[in-house]
């Protein structure tokens, strides 16, 4: 590996992060990742359960995530890669529907049968598009009720967008929604049933992998050292200002949230560019993990259709993974999409979890808070962009105005979906692209 006198800063130690400075650091280029967090990992980060570290919030890839999949592989951690079939379901006006297969569509009697047989069509409708410009200018409900009508939308579709995005259910993208079903589609295997992978240790074993190799590459990961802004000389980036102090670099490639980004470039950037960035709003995510001493279900992924109901999802995590990973406990993730602002986002972690489990008993009208080991609440206040109309408009270019400064983030991932695989991606591009610049 030969040096190239350059320094890098990477603000944001999350998997675009760190594979961006694993691709710099592979060419003898000096790398400093800035991680505002006491961990990596990002939304992908972890905490211990029973000695096994899990995802904070909930975590799998599809058999067809082939950028995450083959990094496991290059830092020698294909062992770990594990594949197995998933159970889905709904519940839907006090019951519970298998979904894992075609056949159990055409069981699904909350639909008429026809209407059931325009579900089932839907996705290899969806497949059938090419060209995802062509539904830039349609909502996923517009696109939605074109594809099966008004009866599937009402039943299936408008509860998940509402539970995935609250008030701005309605300006999001059929670009977004297409993506959802292409991927799904894709990772079924030849029964029908979808084929989901999981990462035996947690996902924070590639991050420590990551931080290893970034390390024995001859650069540096800094822990709990928020960024505070960005020094510029001659409109180009030659520092980055922590309470530490200012770190002399000669590139910096930031991952956070583009708002963050905004407030460290708007000195340096005109008032239009920085209104380009804060143009594309987020929703946060306020999440419950349960350790249980039962299991709740046989399903993995319960899909909640019921506006009555507070969270989008029951992923009961131990349908996929062992409870034997986990001492024996039953691991349940519940979510919510919400505004910052909203009343449920600022209860306190007692509240939530007390507000959750009086939904859960409705479902579960056996459930007792005696089945509770252990519970957890987490949050971010920047979970998922808002995927809006002619949204490939609206994402920034990787360059900046400022000389150097790189912008690496979730938000300019379309028309696929955030999610550690393409974060890997981008990571991967802006990484190379960089080191070549900088070798030349």
């Amino acid at each position: 590996m030969s040096k190239v006198d350059k320094k890098v800063g990477i603000i944001g130690g999350g998997f675009a992060g760190l594979t961006a400075a694993y691709e710099l650091s592979k060419r003898g280029i000096a790398v400093t990742v800035f991680e505002a967090d006491s961990a990596v990992g990002g939304l992908a980060g972890t905490f211990d359960v029973q000695g096994e570290r899990l995802e904070k919030f909930y975590h799998h890839w599809f058999n067809n995530d082939l950028h995450v999949l083959d990094l496991a592989r290059e830092l020698g951690l294909g062992d770990r890669i594990l594949t197995r079939f998933s159970r889905t379901g709904m519940y839907f006006n006090k019951n519970f529907f298998k979904l894992s297969t075609p056949m159990d569509v055409l069981r699904f009697t909350p639909l008429p049968f026809f209407d059931r047989i325009r579900l089932g069509l839907l996705a290899l409708k969806a497949r059938r598009v090419k060209d995802w410009r062509s539904l830039e200018n349609l909502t996923a409900e517009e696109w939605l009720i074109q594809l099966g009508g008004k009866k599937v939308y009402e039943v299936v579709w408008k509860p998940l967008l509402d539970g995935k995005f609250g008030p701005y259910a309605s300006k999001v993208s059929a670009v977004w929604f297409w993506n959802k079903l292409k991927l799904r589609g894709g990772s079924r295997g030849s029964g029908g049933a979808e084929e989901l992978v999981y990462f035996k240790g947690g996902f924070t074993a590639i991050t420590d992998a990551l931080v290893a190799a970034i390390e024995k590459n001859g650069g540096q990961v800094l822990l709990s050292t928020p960024v505070q802004g960005v020094e510029v000389q001659g409109g180009k980036v030659c520092g980055v200002k922590t309470a530490a102090g200012i770190t002399p670099v000669d590139a910096v490639i930031a991952t956070p949230a583009l708002p963050m980004i905004a407030d460290w470039l708007a000195p340096h950037t005109s008032a239009d560019y920085a209104k380009q960035l804060r143009s594309i709003e987020y929703i946060a995510n306020v999440c419950l993990v349960l350790e249980l001493d039962r299991s709740l279900s046989s399903t993995y992924w319960l899909n909640v259709n019921d506006p009555g109901f507070p969270f989008v999802g029951v992923i009961e995590h131990t349908n996929f993974e062992p409870t034997s990973t986990y001492g024996g406990r039953h691991i349940v993730y519940l979510s919510k999409y919400l505004p910052e602002s909203d009343r449920l986002y600022q209860m306190s972690d007692t509240e939530f979890r007390d507000f959750c489990v009086t939904h859960l008993q409705r479902m579960f009208p056996e459930f007792k808070t005696e089945w509770i080991l252990q519970s957890h609440t987490w949050r971010a206040t920047h979970s998922q962009p808002i995927v809006a109309k002619h949204y490939s408009q609206m994402i920034p270019a990787e360059q900046s105005p400022v000389n150097g400064f790189y912008i690496c983030t979730m938000a300019q991932i379309y028309p696929e979906d955030r999610g550690t695989n393409y974060a890997v991606r981008e990571g991967r591009k802006v990484g190379q692209m960089l080191a070549g610049k900088l070798a030349a």
